[in-house]
């Protein structure tokens, strides 16, 4: 299974939001061992940089940037991605670029924290601890 993160779950392992990084880093962990592919979309990147850095540094942001591009294939955004995303009517523009980032790149998934906005995906969505149950990722892994 290959699935997207999107955006609010990459933050809440880099930035070890409780309650949410728990579920969401056992998800790292299974892409790391090979057991789940991967991905974010192209646009997460900067956004990913930004609030990083400003959470916790340049340094440290870049870092965090380079392990990401090290475990996650990305999804490209392109022209297509972007005018596919308009036409989805999603009520957060951005989760209809991930969902279709997602889709163009062959996703089975997205996985979020916002499943409410993703009501009209075609994609399956996964909220993250969800996800760690349906892959029987214990939370002592």
């Amino acid at each position: 299974m290959i699935v997207l993160f999107d955006t609010n779950v990459v933050l809440d392992v880099l930035l070890k939001r409780d309650p949410h990084a728990p579920a969401a880093a056992r998800l790292f962990a299974a892409v790391e061992r090979g057991g789940l592919g991967g991905m974010i979309a192209a646009s997460t990147v900067p956004t990913i940089y930004y609030l990083a850095g400003k959470a916790v540094g340049a340094r440290q942001a870049q870092a965090e940037v380079q392990r990401l591009l090290k475990l996650f294939e990305v999804a490209p955004v392109n022209r297509v991605v972007l005018e596919d995303a308009l036409r989805l009517r999603f009520p957060d523009y951005e989760d209809a670029v991930v969902h279709e980032a997602a889709r163009h790149a062959g996703a089975d998934g997205v996985v979020t924290r916002n499943t409410a906005d993703f009501k009209r995906a075609t994609l399956r969505t996964y909220a993250p601890d969800e996800l760690a149950r349906i892959l029987q990722i214990s939370p002592g892994i």
